[in-house]
């Protein structure tokens, strides 16, 4: 959703592509956080562990305020995957390095910007559901990915 300008990103902001509002398809906006039942804005949280060890109980999600948002953020990729899932969903454009949609690389839970390498929770479920996953870095991908979807 802070793709296609939707305010829900944690800061009360979106990160807008513009180029995604002029390709001809149709969007089913989500955002996992606010699904999950958090507010926006919100506190950054980060992952302490990964996407995977975080759905098994292993790891958590904290807020740089030190809460532990954990059950809201697998609630909303849960409830973001089954909007998804119900309409066919084949492809998904994420935020990167969002600790909901990043792929490939995302903050590494010490708040300081660094980046490790990981998905989002979201991210890895649309992923163990064989839904394609493209970074919102890579704009040319996706150009190609929904050019082959036309």
């Amino acid at each position: 959703a802070c793709l296609l300008g939707k305010n829900c990103r944690y800061n009360g902001g979106h990160s807008q592509l513009n180029e995604l509002n002029k390709l001809d398809v149709e969007w089913i906006p989500v955002c996992p956080e606010e699904s999950g039942g958090l507010g926006t804005p919100r506190p950054s949280a980060e992952m302490q562990g990964s996407a995977e060890d975080i759905l098994n109980g292993k790891g958590k999600v904290l807020t740089n305020k030190g809460k532990n948002v954990t059950q809201e953020f697998i609630r909303g990729a849960d409830k973001s995957l089954q909007s998804g899932l119900e309409v066919g969903v084949k492809t998904a454009i994420l935020k990167s390095k969002s600790p909901s949609c990043g792929i490939g690389k995302i903050y590494d839970g010490s708040f300081t910007k660094t980046l490790k390498t990981g998905d989002g929770i979201f991210a890895h479920l649309c992923h163990e559901n064989d839904i394609e996953c493209i970074s919102s870095d890579n704009i040319n991908q996706i150009k190609k990915t929904l050019a082959k979807l036309k």
